[in-house]
């Protein structure tokens, strides 16, 4: 099996990754998965494909990441690695697609607009 290209994206977070066979060490930007997201949650995040194919420890992946905050990049390399996996065995599409995790997420942060205090928040009232 050659290395499997894909890129996942999440409000402006890009991820790139590079899936092939092997012992299921995951490198994130040259770290272990678990220093570059410290949080479990996060790590829960980063192998929920893997949990869902029930491919856990099958694979090493190497990331690239970058933009946006670690939630973000944590969600971005989640569609990445659900879209190598669909790459690699088409059998695992319907599974993956069941969760969510082949959608992108265009949820994006709304701009500030002018005579507001953020996009929606208006600024405080004064009667005085």
């Amino acid at each position: 099996m050659d290395r499997i290209n894909t890129i996942g994206r999440r409000k402006t977070a890009i991820s790139r990754i590079y899936l092939s066979a092997g012992s299921g060490a995951i490198s994130v930007n040259g770290k272990d998965y678990k220093q570059y997201f410290p949080t479990e949650v996060l790590q829960i995040i980063l192998n929920q494909p893997f949990s869902t194919v029930n491919g856990v420890g099958g694979y090493d992946v190497k990331v690239n990441v970058r933009g946006g905050g670690v939630a973000g990049q944590a969600e971005a390399t989640r569609m990445a690695i659900a879209r190598a996996l669909v790459e690699l065995n088409a059998d695992f599409r319907p599974a993956l697609k069941k969760e969510g995790f082949l959608t992108r997420d265009s949820r994006m942060v709304e701009r500030k607009k002018y005579g507001r205090r953020k996009a929606r928040r208006r600024f405080q009232f004064s009667k005085r």
